[in-house]
């Protein structure tokens, strides 16, 4: 009997690893491709775990974004980690904001889900298959920058802030979430303590006006504003304002089957769904 109840132990703990493993740290602890394959995997499905709901999303999401940047009516935006068009969904809908969305993603298939679901906006919504880690557009490009529900979930968060930082523009409104609760005391090395965050924020990254606000029980927002002041970029063209993936030049044009580079004749295809293909570039021009 005693092997009996070791062997149940044993199973218990194997499960209780995988489920810490799969689910609670989302494969974050098997590297980035775990990541990837585990939200490809729920992609079909995503929305309706999260049960977001519209109403609430105006409400929590987008109207207090919109709020903080008043003096701003057609702002230009990046979502990083985008997942299923939640921030560009949420914006778009509201009449108020006349502005436009890139969004990108590392996950194909959650994109494909974003793409399908953002369809109605037309031109003013691009999504990129891209990493965070190095954004392919130029320093103090964007008037909004968020990252929603994702920081810990990332290979290198304390890389992907300072980029985040270099793109938005000076006086320009940056949007995180931060994990609390009893999950994110279950991914060590991988969280930030609040004040922690606030103070790399503010006294590494140099931003002002860095508030953390209660918002969903398992995350707090983060509201913080890049020092100086620069004319909102408003919707501008997305050949305006993106680097070639392959070499950085910001020389790309729209051509049969997606974009291509007239600095270094490199192609970026775009996906029948439309989704712009830059993730395979970005890594075949990357050194080493």
């Amino acid at each position: 009997m005693i092997w009996i109840a070791v062997g149940v132990a044993a199973l218990a703990l194997i499960a209780g690893v995988l489920w810490w493993l799969l689910f609670i740290t989302e494969g974050i602890y098997l590297g980035r491709g775990a990541v990837i394959w585990l939200y490809d995997l729920y992609a079909g499905r995503y929305d309706n775990i999260k049960q977001y709901e519209p109403e609430l999303e105006h409400y929590f999401l987008a109207h207090p974004v919109l709020d903080r940047l008043p003096h701003v009516a057609a702002p230009l935006v990046l979502d990083v980690a985008t997942g299923t068009g939640r921030l560009p969904l949420a914006l778009l809908e509201q009449p108020r904001f006349q502005g436009r969305v890139i969004a990108l993603d590392l996950s194909r298939k959650m994109l494909a889900g974003a793409a399908e679901k953002l369809a109605p906006f037309g031109a003013r919504v691009t999504l990129l298959h891209h990493a965070a880690e190095y954004l392919p557009f130029p320093d103090d490009t964007f008037d909004l920058v968020t990252c929603l529900e994702a920081l810990e979930f990332m290979m290198e968060p304390r890389a992907v802030l300072p980029e985040l930082v270099r793109v938005l523009r000076p006086g320009g409104l940056l949007v995180l979430t931060n994990r609390q609760g009893i999950d994110a005391k279950l991914m060590p090395g991988r969280t930030f303590r609040h004040d922690d965050l606030a103070r790399l924020l503010r006294d590494d990254l140099g931003l002002d006006r860095v508030v953390i606000d209660a918002w969903q029980v398992d995350y707090r927002i983060v509201w913080a504003y890049k020092p100086g002041h620069a004319p909102p970029s408003g919707p501008r063209d997305l050949a305006e304002v993106w680097r070639c993936p392959h070499c950085g030049a910001v020389d790309l044009i729209p051509v049969a089957g997606g974009w291509r580079c007239l600095a270094c004749e490199q192609h970026v295809a775009a996906g029948p769904d439309g989704v712009i293909e830059a993730h395979a570039v970005a890594e075949s021009g990357r050194p080493g």
